[in-house]
C-alpha cells in the first residue's frame, strides 16, 4: 500500500466525524458560508474524539465577574471595541502614527476583526479577574533588550538568540483579549505596524520547548508539505510548554463553543476566550504563555531552508479555548497540523475563524 492510501486510510475517520461536530478552524465571516477544518488525530497515540456526536454545549454556570473595574466597560459593538483595542495598542505597545494607521486601514477593510463578536461572546474570566490573578500569581517578566514591551527571547545551545518573541497572544498585553477573525496576511500586517513579524512554526516550538532545535533536526526540506509533517508526527519529543505531560486543567481551554456554532460564522460563533496571561502555570520555559489553550495561533510553516523566519506557507499551532472539553487533535509543542486552509502568508483570502488569533516575533540587536 502505497503512503499516501496508508494515510488516508488512517484519517478518514476522524475526518469524516470531526469536520461537522467541532468546526475546528470554522467561521469565515459574515458574508461567507462556513467551511469547517478536517480536524486530524495524531498518527501516534493521542486521543481521538469521542465516535458520538455531542449535544450543544450549555452555557458555562459561572458568569464573567459582576463588578468589574473601571476600565473594564461592558462589551460594547465592535467599533467601540475596535476603538478600545487601538489605545491598548497606542499606550502598551507603542503604537506610533504610521503603524496606527496601518491598523486603522486594516479595521476599516474587514468586516469583523476584532476581539471577537461582542453581542454573543461570554468570556469566562474578565480583565479585572485577569488582573486579580496576576496580583497575586508569579509571571515571568519580559526581557527589555528586546526592544519591545512582553517579549522574551528564544534559546538555543542554552544561549539567548537575536530572534524575541511575543509572551502574550496579540495584542500582546497581559489581561487583554486575543484579536481573533484575522487571516495571516492582517496578522503580518498587525506585526508589522509594531515593527515586528509574524513568528514561523520553528521560532513557535522553540519558545514552546524552551530551546531552538537546529533546523536540520526540526524539518525534512527534502519532502513535500504533508509527508515531511507525518513523518515528524510519528517521531516527534510529545511535550507541553509546562512539561511533560499533558495537562490542559494548567491552561485557558475550560470555555465552551457557543451552541449552533458548528457551521456558522460570525454572527453565531462567540469568541469565548479567556484574557491573554491568566493562567500563570500555563507557560514555557523560556516565559511564554497560552500557546496551549485560548486561540490558535497562526504562524509561518517554513518549507525550505529559505523561509525560515517567517516567510513561509500558512500553518495554525497550539490549541483553543474548549479544549478542557473536546480535543480536537494533539497541542503538544512539536505537533505539526495538516493542510488545514494552507496559504502563503500574503493570500488576500488566507483563512480565518472564531478562535484563531496569533503572536509576533521581531529581531533583537544582540544577545544580551
Amino acid at each position: 500500500m502505497s503512503l499516501r492510501a496508508e494515510r488516508s486510510g488512517l484519517w478518514a475517520a476522524p475526518l469524516a466525524l470531526a469536520a461537522g461536530v467541532l468546526c475546528f478552524l470554522g467561521a469565515k465571516r459574515l458574508a461567507a458560508p462556513h467551511v469547517a477544518a478536517p480536524p486530524h488525530v495524531a498518527a501516534s497515540a493521542e486521543p481521538a474524539p469521542s465516535p458520538a456526536e455531542p449535544e450543544p454545549e450549555p452555557e458555562p454556570s459561572a458568569a464573567p465577574s459582576a463588578d468589574p473595574a473601571p476600565e473594564d466597560p461592558a462589551p460594547g459593538t465592535l467599533e467601540s471595541e475596535r476603538a478600545r483595542l487601538l489605545d491598548v495598542l497606542t499606550r502598551e505597545q507603542g503604537l506610533g502614527e504610521e503603524g496606527r494607521r496601518v491598523v486603522e486601514d486594516l479595521l476599516r477593510r474587514s468586516p469583523d476583526l476584532g476581539q471577537g463578536n461582542p453581542e454573543i461572546s461570554v468570556h469566562p474570566m474578565s480583565r479585572a479577574e485577569c488582573r486579580r490573578v496576576r496580583a497575586v500569581e508569579r509571571f515571568v517578566e519580559g526581557d527589555a533588550s528586546c526592544g519591545h514591551p512582553f517579549m522574551v527571547r528564544l534559546r538555543a545551545g542554552g544561549q539567548p538568540t537575536t530572534v524575541c518573541i511575543d509572551q502574550y497572544e496579540f495584542p500582546g498585553v497581559p489581561c487583554e483579549l486575543p484579536v481573533v477573525h484575522v487571516r495571516a496576511s492582517e496578522a503580518a500586517a498587525l506585526c508589522g505596524a509594531l515593527g515586528k513579524r509574524l513568528c514561523d512554526s520553528h521560532e513557535w516550538e522553540g519558545a514552546c520547548t524552551g530551546e531552538l532545535a537546529p533546523p536540520e533536526a526540526a524539518y525534512d526540506f527534502s519532502r513535500n508539505r504533508g509527508d515531511s509533517n507525518f513523518f515528524h508526527n510519528n517521531k516527534r519529543a510529545r511535550v507541553w510548554a509546562y512539561g511533560p505531560a499533558k495537562d490542559h486543567a494548567r491552561c485557558a481551554t475550560a470555555s465552551f463553543i457557543t451552541p449552533r456554532c458548528p457551521g456558522g460564522g460570525y454572527g453565531v460563533c462567540g469568541s469565548n476566550t479567556y484574557p491573554v496571561g491568566a493562567f500563570a502555570g500555563c507557560v514555557s520555559p523560556i516565559g511564554v504563555y497560552d500557546q496551549h489553550g485560548n486561540v490558535a495561533e497562526h504562524m509561518s510553516l517554513p518549507l525550505r531552508p529559505a523561509e525560515l523566519g517567517g516567510r513561509g506557507q500558512t500553518e495554525m499551532k497550539g490549541s483553543w479555548f474548549a479544549f478542557g472539553r473536546t480535543e480536537a487533535h494533539a497541542d503538544d509543542c512539536n505537533y505539526r497540523a495538516p493542510d488545514w486552509h494552507p496559504s502563503t502568508l500574503d493570500a488576500p483570502t488566507s483563512h480565518k475563524n472564531y478562535h484563531l488569533g496569533f503572536r509576533c516575533c521581531a529581531e533583537a540587536p544582540t544577545p544580551r
